[in-house]
């Protein structure tokens, strides 16, 4: 659950595995992406995390129904999955880690953000045991999923403890097994999210030494083609204003749509308002004074800005991707009061 975005692979397979798809796709594999059966439906990947909840509640509350618009929902268990499934053209849009996305927007420039949906809020964050000083940590091991967020996350607390990326050596796993690995002692620092990293940091005997709070280091949103957005505009508007009316369900009191949440995730309904809690969600409103608005200290460009030119410092592209090209708030602007 939770599991987002190209695990255990290497940065360079990523880079490949962008290229090979984005070649094949330009080759001839144009009928492999998903044609709407009217200009009224939308194909949909999404996988497990709490800053998701709009789409899990929308769908059971029948809110797009209520759009006049179908949505067929492609549930994945890991995010990387989804990421797979939207790069073969396989769904129309996709929720996704926007840092992850970078690789993407380098290989294939038509692929655009169109809506922030969360950013992580404390739920992601590194496990630490016997962790009180930089000492404490150089030279050691962590555990943690080989993609771009994490490798920021990574970063920026070694910054903080006044270290750097070379003293620390990492041991790549997905979010569930570094969490894992830290419960059972085989690591003493991991980088995981939500589920899994409250729960570790318990039964692992540590804490949790840094998290996401107040940052927006990690943003999620929905991405999808600009052809797609231009040829379906008003049925992505209508996508859109259902998923802000989900939002300001679960805003208003997550318990009285956990159930849906609940069963995405995998919890309890009685864990959803503290899962929910972990990521700071946004409405259509948030999108249009925060997200696409440079103005703002919290806006997506920044944020986009420093994980492209990470990637690009690790290889992982060969060049910072211009934030600009990518940042599509067409539909935002249509569809927000």
């Amino acid at each position: 659950m939770l599991q987002r975005l190209y695990r255990q692979w290497k940065p360079w397979l990523n880079y490949c595995l962008l290229f090979l798809v984005t070649a094949s796709l330009a080759i001839g594999c144009t009928a492999q992406q998903p044609t709407a059966e009217s200009n009224k439906t939308i194909t949909v990947g999404i996988s497990p995390w709490p800053g998701y909840s709009a789409q899990y509640v929308a769908t059971a509350k029948d809110l797009f129904k209520a759009q006049g618009i179908t949505v067929k929902e492609v549930a994945f268990a890991s995010q990387s999955d989804s990421d797979t499934a939207f790069l073969a053209g396989k769904v129309d849009v996709n929720w996704t880690g926007l840092p992850n996305a970078v690789p993407q927007f380098s290989r294939d420039p038509s692929i655009q953000v169109i809506f922030q949906c969360d950013y992580s809020n404390g739920s992601d964050g590194i496990l630490g045991r016997g962790i009180k000083t930089a000492a404490d940590i150089k030279g050691k091991k962590v555990a943690r999923e080989n993609v771009l967020f994490e490798e920021l996350l990574l970063r920026r607390y070694l910054s903080n403890m006044g270290l750097k990326r070379e003293d620390v050596t990492t041991v790549d796993l997905s979010a569930a097994d570094s969490a894992a690995a830290f419960t059972a002692g085989k690591v003493d620092i991991a980088v995981t999210y939500e589920p899994w990293m409250t729960k570790a940091a318990k039964e692992g005997k540590g804490e949790i030494v840094f998290t996401t709070k107040g940052t927006n280091i990690i943003p999620d949103g929905v991405t999808a083609r600009k052809e797609f957005v231009e040829k379906n505009k008003d049925t992505v508007v209508a996508y859109l204003k259902a998923l802000d009316q989900a939002v300001k369900l679960i805003q208003a009191d997550p318990s009285a749509v956990a159930e849906p949440i609940a069963k995405s995730l995998g919890i309890t309904p009685a864990e959803v308002p503290e899962q929910v809690g972990g990521v700071k969600l946004y409405t259509l409103q948030d999108n249009k004074t925060i997200t696409f608005n440079r103005a703002d200290p919290m806006n997506l460009f920044d944020s986009l800005d420093f994980a492209s030119k990470t990637a690009a410092e690790i290889k992982l592209i060969p060049s910072p991707v211009d934030i600009n090209t990518v940042m599509n708030d067409t539909v935002v602007q249509a569809a927000a009061p």
